[in-house]
């Protein structure tokens, strides 16, 4: 991209934590148990059990099993007791049905995410030194392409006026300019995962005050959306495993699906039964 490219240095506490298939901690448990006297006997039943959640009716909300589902059926695996564990309901910003979907009225959804905070979280534009982090966001918001990107700035361009919300996409924008944006204080930035995954990678952009990452799940006139489009989605995972997931687990991110969720993505786990009475959770 040119001479002006910053040199890659690795700091410390920002190595990628890679989580599913990649995770030696997330290998299979399950370990077929052989008895050469009982092998003949030996049956292996499966039984479906529903993932637990925090809501009142001990159910997962339709987000939390869309959002597993998703992972799942991009990733090829099935997660662990333990890793279903770590994602709870509170790890998801619910949206208020009352507004509704329109990208118009998206600042509302954000204003109420941040609460009494959100003037000084998303509108001051000024850079407070050793509070403010130059280049990280307090809203990520992760889209398809550049044209839905930009689409969905203009959703919050009254919050943006003082604080320029940066797009972090390579369509017509060159990977130094964006470098050079986030050198300021940046408080929204919406961009495709590709390149928000490079900008991390070269430590341009920063996840030190990220507190919302919203997820643009709506259907294009093909039907596809962020997290069905083959190349995207595989990006966004990519993207998901290396830098969000340990942040989402320890309860300093929340995501937004922001978008209709589809009808009949149920999410169950897998135990099996063993005929001897053992019982072991299927692993990924």
């Amino acid at each position: 991209m040119g001479s002006g490219k910053p040199e890659k240095t690795q700091k410390p506490g920002r190595t990628p934590k890679p989580f599913g298939p990649n995770n030696p901690k997330s290998q299979s448990k399950f370990k077929k148990k052989t008895n050469t006297k009982n092998t003949a006997n030996r049956q292996i039943k499966t039984k479906t059990t529903s993932v637990t959640g925090n809501n009142k009716n001990n159910q997962p909300s339709q987000q939390l099993r869309y959002f597993l589902s998703q992972f799942e059926s991009a990733n090829g695996v099935q997660l662990s007791s333990l890793e279903l564990e770590s994602i709870k309901d509170s790890c998801f910003l619910d949206v208020s049905q009352e507004l509704g979907q329109d990208v118009m009225k998206l600042e509302k959804h954000i204003k109420e995410a941040f609460g009494a905070k959100w003037k000084e979280e998303l509108c001051e534009g000024k850079h407070i030194e050793g509070k403010i982090e130059a280049g990280s966001p307090a809203v990520l918001v992760v889209a398809p392409s550049a044209l839905r990107s930009i689409e969905l700035l203009r959703g919050m361009r009254t919050l943006t006026k003082e604080c320029h919300a940066v797009k972090l996409f390579s369509k017509h924008m060159k990977i130094d300019e964006q470098v050079s944006l986030l050198m300021n204080r940046v408080n929204i930035a919406s961009g495709t995962p590709s390149r928000i995954k490079k900008l991390i990678d070269i430590e341009a952009l920063g996840l030190s005050r990220l507190s919302v990452l919203l997820l643009d799940i709506h259907t294009d006139v093909k039907g596809y959306s962020l997290l069905t489009l083959p190349q995207v989605r595989d990006e966004f995972w990519d993207l998901y495993k290396n830098y969000f997931h340990q942040q989402l687990v320890k309860g300093d991110l929340r995501i937004c699906l922001y978008g209709p969720i589809p009808n009949g993505n149920e999410f169950k786990g897998k135990s099996v039964e063993l005929a001897d009475g053992d019982r072991e959770q299927l692993d990924s």
